[in-house]
């Protein structure tokens, strides 16, 4: 079972020791499926609306005191993007001004390969989210930090050393 609602408000969010907030967010990734049924080599990433719909991005939020990094990255790719599955090795950590409010934030970003996909999830109602290509995705993405991501996560999957490692040891699974 799916919890319907999705975390709200600030009193659990983790900062770190230079007062920027922590956020936590997964790239959510699968391999498109061919005529046969079988999965090809072409990545497909999925992207989601802001909640306000006017950018894309990769789901993402504040980090809870209650919970790992991990669990953070899979509750935030299950209540924005409505997705499950395995989340990977980190990607990578970055500092970021936030153009809205002019806050720093402290980004940890993951990839989520995506066993299951919801037809129902908390924020169906104010995101929208759609599969693309690594470039489009990288196209569409309106946070440098994110894009920076996803070309680690690109480049990480070029590389079938890297990609047999991680799919024998994925770092947290759900």
């Amino acid at each position: 079972m799916v919890c319907m609602v999705s975390r709200t408000g600030r009193e659990l969010q983790r900062y770190n020791n230079l007062g920027c907030r922590q956020v936590v967010g997964c790239i959510p990734y699968r391999y498109k499926k061919g005529s046969d049924g079988n999965n090809t080599n072409e990545l497909e990433i999925l992207v989601i609306s802001s909640q306000k719909g006017q950018a894309m991005m990769f789901p993402k939020g504040g980090w809870e005191l209650d919970e790992s990094v991990e669990e953070a990255a899979s509750r935030e790719s299950l209540e924005e993007a409505g997705v499950r599955g395995n989340v990977e090795c980190k990607l990578g950590k970055w500092t970021f001004i936030s153009k809205r409010c002019g806050k720093c934030y402290e980004g940890h970003m993951f990839p989520l390969l995506v066993q299951e996909q919801l037809e129902l999830w908390p924020e169906k109602n104010v995101r929208h989210r759609i599969w693309m290509s690594a470039a489009e995705a990288r196209e569409v993405c309106k946070h440098l930090w994110m894009k920076e991501a996803l070309d680690v996560l690109v480049e990480r999957l070029k590389s079938p050393q890297q990609q047999k490692k991680e799919d024998v040891l994925p770092c947290f699974l759900i």
